[in-house]
């Protein structure tokens, strides 16, 4: 095996976001449940024999190739094993930018599954999570493969099943930096910790999602757009969130079909709202599984 093209990195959605603390060292301790959804970037890995690890392109438009995670992940696994081998990377971002649906982090979780194969160094899931997590708090659950219960910065992952759910989900035209809200004075950091069984229990009784995302109010306050769209889908009946810090929102339903029926019904009504952009909007089904799950041995 000399390439693998095509190669998925799936975005996810924090079904719930709480943050519960704040560590000496200035780090946040959260409480979330990922799930991935079928809104995919694309990667291409090529196999080189000179041990250069280049990337196809110019990757994201504005990023320099040192923040680029997809290289950094693949020079973490090479440094870690002593892998001879190198790799020309390409990928197709489909996966917006700063939205809240860890892109980025995708990509880099689904770099060192990808190379773990085409090197053949043969590390294990827990091989790799410990060189997941020193590249962003949310690349482990991508090399963890499944959804999760998160806690901590988002290392310790313990794996919860989740009903079929399709969403719609909406990217309004802001950008929002996340490490200032995780700085704003007005963030909640003493939410009370919830148990993983309350979660499951809440799962098996209620359609609606569970809890809050904690980052909400901070962002809504500081980008009146955001909160507005947020309002209208609440108004229009819709169980509606931001996933992550933003700035992507959500809503949950039975199935794709009766995702795009409210899409259609809502969205023209965000359209009119004043001094509101819509940078993107899909229907997405929600996944059971990571895509390559089966490519890591536990």
């Amino acid at each position: 095996m000399s390439a693998l093209y095509d190669v998925p990195a799936p975005a996810k959605l924090n079904l719930f976001l709480h943050v519960v603390g704040r560590r000496p060292d200035g780090y946040h301790q959260l409480q979330t449940v990922f799930r991935f959804i079928d809104l995919s970037d694309r990667l291409d890995f090529e196999r080189t024999a000179d041990g250069c690890i280049e990337r196809e392109g110019d990757g994201l438009p504005g990023l320099p190739a040192d923040q680029d995670l997809v290289l950094r992940a693949a020079r973490s696994l090479q440094q870690a094993t002593g892998a001879r081998y190198g790799a020309r990377i390409a990928y197709r971002k489909r996966i917006p930018a700063g939205g809240g649906l860890g892109g980025g982090s995708s990509d880099a979780a689904t770099t060192l599954m990808a190379l773990n194969r085409l090197w053949e160094t043969g590390l294990t899931r827990a091989q790799l999570l410990r060189l997941a997590l020193p590249l962003g708090a949310d690349v482990p659950v991508f090399v963890f493969g499944r959804p999760a219960f998160a806690q901590g910065v988002g290392e310790d992952l313990t794996a919860v099943a989740l009903p079929p759910r399709a969403y719609w989900i909406l990217r309004p035209g802001a950008h929002v930096p996340t490490a200032d809200v995780f700085r704003d004075p007005d963030l909640t950091r003493d939410s009370e910790s919830v148990k993983i069984s309350v979660f499951a229990d809440w799962q098996t009784e209620h359609s609606g999602l569970f809890g809050r995302n904690d980052l909400e109010p901070v962002v809504c306050r500081r980008h009146p757009m955001i909160a507005r769209i947020l309002g209208t889908m609440r108004g229009n009946g819709l169980d509606a969130r931001m996933t992550g810090s933003g700035s992507c929102l959500f809503a949950g339903f039975a199935d794709t079909r009766q995702a795009r029926v409210q899409q259609d019904r809502i969205i023209s009504k965000i359209h009119d709202l004043p001094d509101v952009v819509i940078e993107g909007s899909w229907v997405c089904q929600g996944l059971d599984d990571h895509p390559l799950r089966d490519w890591v041995l536990d």
